[in-house]
């Protein structure tokens, strides 16, 4: 199936293999498959209704697997159908995923009803794959109405996903007031929905003193959705305690997020952004593939580590000879 109209009929005809089929075609770095990927992602067809955004962040060993894996089979339960896009570490000998969520999420990968793609970040910041937004879209084309997108960790560089989804979810696990300073405050600033998993047995009281410090930390910031008040809740993924709540959370945001069209015009930032983004990385990939610029960007570096430069000023450098090769080459 190689045209590319060919596949995106059947990706709106819900083929699990062209969806899969495309995403790897996407993610591909080859030339000719970019080229490709652009068509068919222009050949898709609109889905009659958006599917819904959830991004979760969290730290390792937070259980954020575990987790979806639960939350989806409720997703199911009620009449969804999930997309899960998770983002591993990537090996440096293969550029591979590492931990394979498909093994981590054994019921929702032979679900019918549920679609678990892992992929390596490749080295990308931010927690997400380069071409985590164009999975999305290949997801919402293949009829999926929850698309759930899994970060790689927390922090200042895990945000990214947020600019990519419409309800941002933060796993914690029960702790002390040290592990509220060790959480950046941009990424509590960003949460709707705040979540302390493991919160059963001996760990249950830990969690509840740790929903509370959320609580109150959450009073002193300014949410990031007008009108919503943050949730502090604790629960169990690996036990199911607390799960359907959260969802039921998760819910009553899409409905307030939908009233006054707040998701329509978070959906024109995010594009919005999302083209900033896609030119950014272009211009970079462009910028480093002239002729001769590898070579003065190390050159540059070494300077600039030596003290020899400002990083600003040897940027200017790059850029103005970077302006001249594709100057002197047009000509």
């Amino acid at each position: 199936m190689n045209d590319t109209a060919s596949l995106a009929d059947a990706i709106g005809n819900q083929d699990r293999r062209a969806l899969a089929q495309a995403i790897t075609l996407v993610e591909s770095g080859l030339k000719e498959h970019q080229s490709q990927a652009r068509e068919l992602l222009a050949a898709l067809p609109t889905p009659a209704q958006p599917g819904l955004r959830i991004g979760i962040t969290g730290p390792p060993g937070v259980g954020k697997s575990t987790f979806i894996e639960t939350l989806g089979g409720h997703m199911i339960q009620c009449g969804n159908s999930v997309a899960v896009l998770t983002v591993d570490p990537s090996s440096v000998i293969s550029g591979g995923s590492i931990l394979g969520d498909k093994t981590r999420m054994p019921k929702l990968s032979v679900s019918d009803r549920a679609f678990v793609r892992p992929s390596p970040s490749s080295g990308t910041e931010g927690g997400v794959g380069r071409f985590t937004r164009e999975a999305i879209t290949l997801c919402e084309a293949a009829g999926f109405d929850r698309l759930i997108v899994e970060t790689v960790g927390v922090g200042q560089s895990e945000l990214r996903v947020a600019s990519m989804t419409d309800l941002f979810v933060l796993l914690l696990v029960p702790g002390s007031g040290d592990e509220l300073q060790g959480i950046k405050r941009g990424v509590m600033e960003l949460a709707d929905l705040i979540l302390v998993n493991k919160a059963d047995g001996e760990l249950e009281q830990a969690a509840s003193r740790t929903v509370s410090e959320y609580i109150t930390a959450t009073g002193f910031l300014q949410p990031r959705t007008h009108g919503w008040k943050v949730p502090v809740l604790g629960m169990s993924a690996l036990g199911d305690v607390g799960v359907t709540d959260a969802l039921g959370h998760m819910e009553t945001f899409f409905t307030h997020l939908g009233e006054g069209g707040a998701l329509a015009s978070r959906r024109e930032i995010q594009a919005s952004e999302a083209l900033m983004q896609a030119l950014h990385e272009g211009l970079l990939e462009q910028f480093l593939k002239s002729p001769g610029i590898a070579g003065e960007v190390e050159r540059a570096r070494r300077e600039v580590a030596k003290g020899r430069l400002t990083p600003g000023l040897a940027a200017r450098q790059l850029i103005d000879k970077f302006a001249e090769t594709e100057q002197s080459g047009s000509a």
